[in-house]
């Protein structure tokens, strides 16, 4: 083990990826890691969650604990419970809760979800009120843990007031202490938050992060867009990502391009530098 593997570990820092998800379990040791992220169904559809492990969601449930592996979900991208469109904001909430079933049925650490956005026409007040009744309306057998969006001038957790306001509406609610934070580093940087104090900023709103999402990003800073790059072949600066990481002190996964051997790269790439 490497010196900077020794650091890293000391500090307690776990390092893994988004994978596949027809088997994370060997996803996560082709790699390595002893946490992975992965998708239940399509990201992008309102149908309900799908387990694609063969043993189903027990069999990975138990094939996760007998392998020390943990496992993190994301939720859907089409998710979002801001909206004022009752079109789009109901299926949400019966969409999120269906992970939220589903992730608990295979063990999972917590549910990763956007924070959606409004109308460009809308109040945003109504966005973070509509968070409040999502967070009271969802029985949260897991963690739900909020994450940083890159674009949007109506997005819900783009901008640091934004995130505080969620969590001004939703810190009344009952499961509040069920509800924490995701820091995508690309989100950060291409939604205009300075990557010297986020980590700083964040906990002052949030109190928490329960997870980082480190990932370079392709475009310049305050693009608004989200384009994820190899650590090193993106527009942060490499210091930058990695005291991001240290400063968090959450487990970390890596949502960066390739397969198993661009993330063991990436891994490498940031342990070097914590």
């Amino acid at each position: 083990m490497s010196e900077a593997t020794q650091a890293a570990a000391q500090a307690g820092i776990r390092i893994g990826a988004h994978v596949d998800q027809v088997d994370p379990i060997t996803e996560a040791q082709e790699r390595g890691a002893p946490l992975v992220q992965l998708f239940l169904g399509d990201p992008q559809s309102y149908k309900g969650p799908v387990v694609a492990y063969a043993g189903g969601a027990a069999g990975l449930r138990d094939a996760a604990e007998a392998a020390g592996v943990a496992l993190y979900v994301h939720a859907p991208y089409v998710i979002n419970v801001a909206t004022t469109n009752n079109r789009i904001r109901i299926p949400s909430r019966k969409l999120l809760q269906q992970h939220v079933d589903a992730a608990a049925e295979i063990g999972a650490q917590g549910l990763v979800v956007h924070g959606g956005h409004v109308g460009k026409a809308d109040d945003p007040e109504k966005g973070f009120d509509n968070w409040r009744k999502a967070v009271e309306a969802t029985d949260l057998k897991v963690p739900l843990l909020i994450e940083n969006t890159a674009g949007g001038d109506n997005a819900m957790t783009r901008h640091l007031e934004r995130i505080g306001r969620v969590w001004d509406a939703i810190s009344g609610a009952e499961q509040a202490d069920r509800v924490g934070f995701c820091l995508d580093t690309c989100h950060a940087h291409a939604g205009g938050n300075a990557l010297e104090s986020v980590v700083a900023d964040v906990l002052a709103i949030t109190g928490r992060i329960d997870l980082v999402h480190c990932n370079d990003s392709r475009d310049d800073f305050d693009s608004g867009a989200d384009r994820h790059a190899n650590f090193g072949a993106g527009r942060i600066d490499p210091d930058l990502l990695a005291a991001v990481v240290r400063d968090a002190g959450a487990p970390v996964v890596c949502e960066t391009p390739g397969p198993a051997e661009a993330h063991v790269a990436d891994f490498a790439w940031l342990r070097a530098r914590l």
